[in-house]
């Protein structure tokens, strides 16, 4: 990854990243948890940082949010020191942890309220409301409501203050696929706003919905950033051709197409190519001309959850306890 320039005054003003991390580490006695960390977030942009459990990310996230100091290493968030605790930088960053704590006997509208009164400036309590699709539940009390309603609860408490940074921490874990569906068109809705979004999460299909670059962290070191589909070069892997024969026919019938390797399983056959297009024109052209039912025709590349499998699962894990190094 290329080194970051200098974090200079005059570079802020001028980049204006939303969160710059240059060389951090973070140390518990003589286990490195974090080795060397460096990105930057634009601002406007959903950032996702992807990793198994031990990988040092929530160590990353949490250096970032204030609640942890760094051993070594530079950290700007809003242009600003996570570190020193500044009321300014609390007033532009919300937080969405995996477990937020409310007053459960308050309704949805008195609660936003009364978070909005801890802030500087605030938006108005049935704007955000509206926002987190929870117009329905205006009046009804927190414990009353649905594992992701809450979820949309603890996001509405986040954006009440108006904040330009949004850190999200594994925001749709135990949802349902609609709930989770609609927790992404809320999220996607921030950057309408303009805000920027900081994404944990364990599920490939939400990174690759979500976010406009993904960093896969692991053993404390990020080993690859990019955007979900170039990630590791992804783009450019060969693409699967998959289909069935019927009886009497075999792998050397097929007609010849651009391929990297053509093989064949009882009747399943897998054709690697780096054109797919023209390889699946060849291959359905001599299937319909000699009437031949090719069956469960496929076409894919490597998804986002293969290409982090492969990034991550030849790596010796990290040896740092789970409860320090989440």
């Amino acid at each position: 990854m290329p080194t970051l320039p200098a974090m200079t005054t005059n570079h802020i003003q001028r980049r204006a990243p939303a969160v710059e991390v240059r060389d951090l580490r973070k140390s518990y006695g003589a286990v490195e948890a974090v080795k060397g960390v460096s990105f930057e977030v634009a601002p406007g942009e959903v950032f996702c940082l992807l990793g198994p459990n031990g990988a040092g990310k929530t160590t990353t996230v949490e250096i970032l949010e204030g609640y942890r100091t760094r051993t070594g290493g530079d950290a700007l968030v809003l242009g600003m020191d996570p570190a020193h605790g500044e009321r300014e930088l609390r007033e532009r960053v919300g937080i969405v942890l995996q477990q937020c704590g409310v007053q459960a006997d308050l309704t949805v509208a008195e609660l936003i309220e009364m978070y909005g009164r801890y802030h500087v400036r605030s938006r108005p309590v049935d704007e955000v409301i509206e926002l987190v699709e929870l117009t329905e539940k205006r009046d009804v009390r927190a414990r009353q409501l649905s594992g992701g309603q809450r979820r949309r609860l603890d996001l509405a408490l986040a954006l009440v203050g108006e904040p330009d940074l949004i850190f999200l921490d594994e925001p749709t874990t135990g949802f349902d696929p609609a709930a989770r569906r609609q927790a992404w068109s809320t999220i996607r809705s921030l950057c309408d706003l303009g805000k920027t979004v900081f994404l944990t999460t364990h599920y490939m299909d939400e990174a690759q919905h979500l976010a406009s670059r993904v960093a896969v962290m692991n053993a404390g070191q990020i080993i690859a950033i990019g955007r979900p589909d170039e990630l590791a070069g992804r783009d450019v892997r060969p693409a699967e051709i998959r289909f069935t024969l019927p009886a009497g026919w075999s792998l050397g019938d097929l007609p010849a197409v651009p391929s990297r390797s053509r093989s064949l399983d009882g009747d399943r056959v897998l054709v690697l190519t780096t054109e797919p297009v023209l390889a699946a024109h060849r291959i359905t052209s001599w299937a319909l001309e000699r009437q031949i039912e090719l069956g469960h025709f496929s076409v894919s590349q490597p998804t986002l959850e293969d290409i982090y499998l492969e990034l991550t699962g030849s790596s010796a894990p990290n040896q740092v306890p789970e409860e320090v190094a989440r």
